[in-house]
């Protein structure tokens, strides 16, 4: 049994007996899937975050910057993709923590392995593409974007472009200093709750948009339209999507109703996820932050080659699940 049936149950007594919405027209149908995702995602979203902010509770910032400092070959690229997945940032969140990085002397490939993994990679957006579409698909979104962060990091490690940093972030000196006061479980628990409200209250209004466009182009926007300009025959829609993708912002989470709604219409699911990850992993107020402490040059590249990654994985998608 579905676990959201009872979810469902609400949204139809909502739409039918309380709008009095007629059933089985293009509004109601619209209505419907709002109401229905809105609920599921802030739960799924509440229960997710709160169970990795218990984890991360156990992972303090100076033991993650050791943990990254090693010097072992690509070892780095690969944690940090991994730390990327386990930390619920969206892509301008991230930045401090991967300033943190740089000012301890962690390489950096290694940091932007990071930066480019906790956007795209992100466990809400797992669980709701497991849910939603099976393993197969959340299999491939994860490999994919671990693929592009570790690439991406190892390319741009290989470059050298330190001098594209500004000076002050490599001048800045953190102390690595354990945190030896040992958290209670109450502690945790608090850390989790706020940590969870605090996320809920920035991405809130991100997820509602997300739905709404969803809902939108689940009930008005025509199938044959979107496959018409977004099939997977057509050479050009994944390379358009991700290009679209770039000017906005938003979580991962509130994409996935956007994904699914694209899906349903008939677009191919490597272009939408091309999309989704151009938005979520490379965004305008994230290099509008980077711009404080990089160059636009080095800029240029994390997007460049980022950007290459997505259209790459988005044709791979698409060729893959034909």
């Amino acid at each position: 049994m579905d676990i959201f049936y009872p979810v469902k149950l609400l949204a139809d007594w909502l739409t039918y007996s309380v709008f009095h919405l007629a059933a089985k027209t293009i509004l109601a149908e619209a209505i419907n899937f709002f109401i229905y995702d809105t609920i599921k995602i802030f739960i799924l979203l509440s229960v997710i975050i709160f169970i990795v902010s218990i984890t991360r509770s156990f992972l303090p910032p100076e033991k993650i910057r050791n943990i990254l400092s090693r010097k072992n070959k690509y070892l780095g690229n690969f944690l940090a993709a991994m730390l990327g997945i386990i930390t619920p940032f969206c892509s301008c969140s991230a930045v401090p923590l991967f300033l943190g990085f740089v000012e301890a002397g962690v390489p950096l490939g290694v940091t932007f392995s990071f930066l480019v993994a906790s956007p795209m990679i992100n466990e809400v957006a797992l669980v709701l593409l497991l849910g939603m579409f099976g393993w197969k698909i959340a299999s491939l979104y994860i490999v994919s974007g671990l693929i592009i962060a570790i690439l991406s990091g190892i390319v741009i490690g290989k470059l050298k472009v330190e001098d594209l940093v500004e000076s002050f972030v490599f001048n800045n000196k953190i102390i690595n200093s354990e945190n030896g006061i040992k958290m209670e479980w109450q502690d945790r628990i608090a850390y989790a709750k706020k940590y969870t409200a605090d996320i809920i209250k920035k991405v809130w209004i991100y997820i509602l948009i997300g739905i709404g466009l969803g809902a939108w182009i689940h009930g008005y926007v025509p199938a044959d339209f979107l496959a018409k300009y977004a099939s997977a025959d057509k050479w050009y829609a994944v390379p358009l999507a991700t290009l679209i993708g770039i000017p906005l912002y938003s979580n991962a989470a509130g994409m996935i109703p956007l994904v699914s709604a694209l899906t349903e219409k008939g677009v191919a699911m490597g272009t939408t996820l091309a999309f989704m990850m151009a938005v979520t992993g490379l965004s305008l107020p994230e290099f509008m932050i980077l711009k404080k402490v990089m160059k636009t040059k080095l800029i240029l590249i994390f997007a460049g080659i980022v950007g290459v990654g997505i259209i790459f994985t988005g044709y791979i998608f698409n060729f893959a699940l034909r």
